[in-house]
């Protein structure tokens, strides 16, 4: 038993590890430099949101431990009870008294001082519902009605509760990283552009349905129409990141922070990043983001096993899509959608489940380099049944 646990602590993907702690710790910091103003200006304590962000971090790395050694196929089994929980905290976040509700939206549960967002675990459960269920759909994959319609169902489902929070962000990446999966479970073109083509039209319905939304959009294309209402937030992040030049202003010494830049801890986190670190700081956590990627995407490769290729897709891409929507939104590129930058931002609810991910990512590490170790150790011309 012993050598086994040594033996496994060994196969574990190191770079993958140390890039998702890598990330982490540069959140860490980054929040402690980000939040130091506000945090003193809604609590009187400058490291307030620190704290909270310590704690989170140790619960997360705790959740990242156990899903690293917990095996994958055991949420297949539970997959329905998951999903029952799941749904029931998104139905409860909705009832008034019990909701917390900010800025005209109802997102979080409160747990004392601490606040838990259903949407975040909505995000790991869809991703592990979507790669279950296709996983056991392979015979009739090719038929439409049989075969990749039926998850779609409890997927509108869930996307329907959260919009109800309002939140077309979260509720639009859960549908891109369960789209990712449908694309790449061996359903048919015609299938998936038929998916495609709805799933982006209602997105794009719902964007301008709502008022506050189409504001989004207009201040995207144009900031400085509206420079003290929707177009203030970017056109500060342009400062900031114009600020910053190659090297930087330095560590805590950004102005932005300082009550011009809102959510400088959150959503715009990479902003103030720019700003005290430049474009090398960029740089180097793009570096990151991208090495996540690669492993991810050759753990996906080198599976065997169905739910473990699907799952490591909807994972990978799902935090890299959050990634992409997040950078996109502060360099003026994309609309702002409010979604958070993975392992960086501020934010209890998103830390832990990221991190969770992380951990059955690096799991499903683990199980392929067993695979790939059981090979190399084999007779040449001895048969290994995988």
């Amino acid at each position: 038993m012993k050598e086994k646990a040594i033996r496994k602590f060994k196969q574990m993907d190191w770079i993958l590890i140390a890039t998702i702690f890598a990330l982490c710790s540069i959140g860490v910091l980054m929040v402690y430099s980000a939040s130091l103003y506000l945090s003193y200006e809604t609590t009187g304590d400058f490291h307030a949101f620190f704290k909270r962000q310590l704690i989170w971090l140790g619960l997360g790395c705790l959740v990242f431990w156990l899903a690293s050694v917990f095996s994958y196929k055991a949420y297949g089994k539970w997959i329905k009870f998951i999903m029952l929980i799941t749904v029931l905290l998104l139905i409860v976040v909705l009832i008034p008294g019990i909701g917390v509700e900010r800025n005209f939206s109802r997102r979080w549960i409160g747990i004392g001082s601490f606040v838990v967002q259903p949407s975040e675990i909505a995000k790991l459960t869809m991703i592990i519902y979507f790669a279950h269920a296709y996983t056991k759909k392979q015979r009739v994959i090719e038929n439409f009605k049989q075969g990749v319609i039926p998850p779609l169902i409890a997927l509108g489902f869930v996307f329907l509760l959260i919009l109800m929070q309002p939140d077309l962000g979260t509720a639009s990446l859960i549908l891109a990283a369960c789209g990712t999966i449908v694309f790449c479970s061996g359903a048919r073109w015609r299938h998936i552009f038929l998916l495609m083509g709805t799933a982006l039209f209602m997105v794009l319905i719902l964007a301008v349905s709502e008022p506050y939304r189409l504001k989004r959009i207009t201040s995207f294309l144009d900031p400085y129409a509206d420079p003290d209402g929707a177009g203030y937030q970017l056109i500060n992040s342009f400062i900031a990141i114009s600020s910053g030049g190659w090297t930087g202003q330095g560590l805590g010494l950004s102005s932005q922070k300082f009550g011009y830049l809102p959510e400088a801890h959150t959503d715009f986190i990479m902003a103030v990043i720019a700003e005290e670190f430049g474009l090398i700081g960029i740089y180097v956590v793009l570096g990151l983001y991208i090495t996540f990627m690669i492993r991810g995407f050759l753990i996906s490769r080198q599976v065997d096993d169905i739910f473990a290729k699907l799952l490591a897709i909807g994972i990978t891409f799902k935090i890299c899509i959050q990634m992409f929507l997040n950078l996109g939104a502060m360099s003026g590129l994309l609309p702002i959608t409010g979604i958070t930058l993975p392992f960086i931002s501020y934010g209890g609810s998103s830390l832990v489940i990221t991190l969770a991910m992380a951990g059955i990512l690096v799991q499903l590490s683990t199980h392929r380099r067993q695979k790939l170790h059981v090979i190399e150790k084999q007779p040449i011309g001895e048969h290994v049944s995988i």
